[in-house]
């Protein structure tokens, strides 16, 4: 992570400052929906690369537990690699689009590999096609995503995208757990707690900034805790867990309640194997957790790449879907890769 870099701060202090706080500022901005929403099986297309048994296994699954119609299971062949190139993923793209009903509005990627597109998540890539505009140069910004805390329930139909996101686990039990999780967290109402967590990692805890006034809105809606510490342990009641930390501790200590979003803001979280340096978003799905988010190329800590806790929080618990809410707290997508179970609706018929 390069918040701290001398790069950065120089051109925070040079003529892009300007830009850049006004950018920050209006990320900070957490403005309250009107509508809540859940999403249904019909607007979900399954994409299964038939070359990977693991995701032929997963896809069968998920299509089982969320009763997707098989007119929205996508079939596609493609190598099992980390990474994709561009000339490759247009082609699969392609296929896809080809294949997808019109009225589907959501993606499920069926895989753990690829995650990557060049420098875009595999998630962004397949939402926004490959676009360079959505990478970053170095420590830069990037294109703002229009769904980006949007009222949209159907994001195809009105803006011309498929916001997607990855069934994915360190193993295929894991996933299969997971999928269970955010079925089982549907219309249940929890009554769980937001913990927001201001670290040490001073690069890494920028988010801590919009704590206040996330508390101060909506803590009459859920029960909120701001903690100053490296690593939360031994709680029992975990809905959200936003934090900071290239590697997060006692994540097993922890019970993350049916539909739990939580994750890190760090440099590769998004890169799913093979970083030894910072923890994989897998791991949070491992401890229990139904969703999580990383970047898989180097975003410089701008928290408009991340999660905003507040749009999560306040949306989630409207009623709208897991892949509504999460993707829409995003306002610089690019390289970040979302994971989990998309139809998670724990507050589904919420009337906030």
């Amino acid at each position: 992570m390069r918040m701290d870099s001398q790069k950065y701060r120089k051109d925070v202090r040079s003529k892009r400052a300007p830009l850049f706080f006004l950018q920050l500022m209006t990320w900070s901005l957490l403005i309250v929906s009107t509508l809540y929403a859940a999403v249904l099986p019909e607007q979900i297309a399954v994409i299964v690369n038939t070359r990977d048994v693991n995701s032929v296994e997963i896809a069968r699954y998920y299509q089982q537990k969320r009763k997707i119609p098989a007119a929205n299971i996508i079939r596609v062949e493609f190598p099992v690699t980390n990474s994709m190139d561009r000339a490759s993923f247009s082609v699969l793209r392609n296929q896809v689009f080809l294949q997808t009903p019109e009225h589907v509005q959501f993606y499920a990627l069926a895989w753990t590999r690829p995650y990557r597109v060049v420098c875009m998540s595999i998630t962004s890539a397949m939402t926004f096609g490959f676009d360079r505009s959505f990478c970053a140069s170095d420590c830069s910004s990037t294109e703002r995503s229009a769904y980006f805390n949007s009222n949209s329930t159907a994001p195809f139909t009105d803006l011309r995208i498929r916001p997607a996101i990855m069934l994915a686990g360190s193993n295929v039990q894991q996933t299969k757990a997971m999928i269970d999780r955010g079925v089982q967290s549907d219309g249940t109402f929890p009554q769980g707690t937001a913990y927001l967590i201001s670290t040490t990692d001073v690069a890494r805890n920028v988010r801590s900034g919009v704590y206040e006034s996330v508390t101060a809105q909506l803590s009459n809606r859920i029960k909120i805790e701001t903690i100053e510490t490296d690593a939360l342990s031994h709680k029992e009641d975990v809905l959200f867990y936003f934090t900071g930390k290239a590697e997060v501790e006692a994540l097993e200590t922890n019970r993350y309640l049916p539909g739990a979003i939580t994750d890190h803001l760090t440099s590769s979280g998004g890169v799913l194997f093979g970083d030894e340096r910072q923890m994989s978003v897998l791991k949070w799905l491992d401890a229990g957790a139904t969703a999580s988010y990383g970047t898989v190329m180097e975003p410089c800590a701008f928290p408009q790449k991340f999660p905003h806790p507040g749009i999560v929080i306040e949306r989630y618990t409207r009623g709208e879907s897991l892949i509504e809410a999460y993707w829409k707290s995003v306002a610089w997508p690019g390289q970040g890769l979302f994971v989990g179970e998309p139809m998670a609706a724990p507050f589904a018929g919420s009337r906030h």
